[in-house]
Order: C-alpha cells, then structure tokens, then sequence
C-alpha cells in the first residue's frame, strides 16, 4: 500500500466526539479535543474533517454564519458536521466520561 494509511487516531478521535455531541462545527470540535486528548494544532483537526468527508465518515451539515467580534471581522462561517455512514471508531472510554460528567461547550 503506498501513500499514508486511511485510519488515523486523530480522525478516530473526531468521530468519538462526533459520535458524543451529535452535531459539532469545526472549532468546537477543536475545544473539545484538547480538553480529552493530547494538544495538535487546529490543522489536523480541519485536515481530518476534510478527509473524513472524503472516507464519508463524516457528513457536512450546513453552514451558518453568526454575527460578533472577531479578530477578523463581524461575522464567522461554521461548517456543521456529523458522523457518516462509514463511521466506525475504537470506542474512547475518556470522551463519554468528558461528555456525562462535564457541561457541554
């Protein structure tokens, strides 16, 4: 097999907390991640987003844009996200005590 393997702990990782939240935009999923696991910079959490829905792991759900203050400007796009239909995951025990035990972000 040439080229890098298609499963990933970060992805896997994802889908857990996919699977925990239900529906999630690409930042909250970040916020979530380094509360859980070890720190990785927000690209990998957007390039196994991108490539989750390529594998069709993941299933894009919208977008929407919100008003405030930002360093950028006075609005902010979210892409939403869900599980796909090929999601499969390794079971996290970490990610449903982080969930039921903590208030959601």
């Amino acid at each position: 097999m040439k080229g890098r393997p298609s499963k990933s702990r970060i992805r896997n990782n994802i889908l857990e907390i996919l699977d925990a939240k239900k529906k999630a935009y690409g930042y909250e999923i970040y916020q979530n991640y380094l509360k859980i696991f070890p720190k990785v910079h927000i690209r990998s959490i957007y390039y196994h987003l991108k490539k989750g829905v390529m594998l069709k792991e993941i299933t894009l759900r919208g977008t929407r844009k919100e008003k405030g203050k930002y360093s950028w400007g006075s609005t902010a796009e979210k892409v939403y996200y869900t599980l796909g239909p090929r999601a499969h995951m390794k079971a996290e025990k970490k990610v449903n005590t982080h969930f039921n035990g903590h208030k959601r972000i």
